[in-house]
C-alpha cells in the first residue's frame, strides 16, 4: 500500500510540511518547535509508510528561515528514517536552501550532514521566503 499525501500547513511557529508518496518531501518556514505534536506523529506514521513502497527517487526539499534545537532534532529524526530508502537500493536527494546571510542555518545543515553522514546538497538562494 502507497501512503497517500500528507499536507500540514504552517503555523508561526512551525514549517509548511508537504509529503508527496511520488517522492517529493518539501518541509519549509519557521521550525520553531517547542515540544512533541500530533504533527510530528502525523509526519513519522507517513514517513514509516511510505518506506515500504518508497518511489525510486526520493527528493527532500528543506528551506528553513529558522531552526531551533528542538526542530533540528525532529528534522534530523525525519532524514535518518528516510534515509533507509538507499537501504532499498532507492536514491535519496537532499536540497537544502539556506539565505546568503544566514550562516546558522548553513552551519546546522552541514552539522546534520556530516555528524549522521546524510549526503545533502547545499543550495544558496537570495530569499528563502520565494521559494
Amino acid at each position: 500500500m502507497k501512503a497517500g499525501e500528507l499536507h500540514i500547513l504552517p503555523t508561526d511557529n512551525t514549517p509548511d510540511f508537504l509529503f508527496n508518496p511520488e517522492g517529493t518531501i518539501t518541509i519549509r518556514g519557521r521550525g520553531l518547535f517547542g515540544n512533541k505534536t500530533e504533527a510530528t506523529e502525523q509526519i513519522m506514521n507517513w514517513v514509516d509508510e511510505y518506506l515500504s513502497n518508497p518511489a525510486e527517487i526520493t527528493y527532500v526539499i528543506i528551506a528553513f528561515e529558522y531552526l531551533n534545537s528542538f526542530s533540528t532534532t525532529i528534522l534530523v529524526s525525519i532524514l535518518r528514517k528516510l534515509s533507509q530508502v538507499i537501504l532499498q537500493s532507492k536514491k535519496l536527494v537532499i536540497q537544502w536552501y539556506y539565505d546568503e546571510d544566514d550562516e546558522d542555518i548553513l552551519e546546522r545543515g552541514e552539522y546534520i550532514s556530516s555528524t549522521f553522514d546524510i549526503p545533502i546538497k547545499f543550495i544558496l538562494t537570495n530569499n528563502i521566503a520565494d521559494r
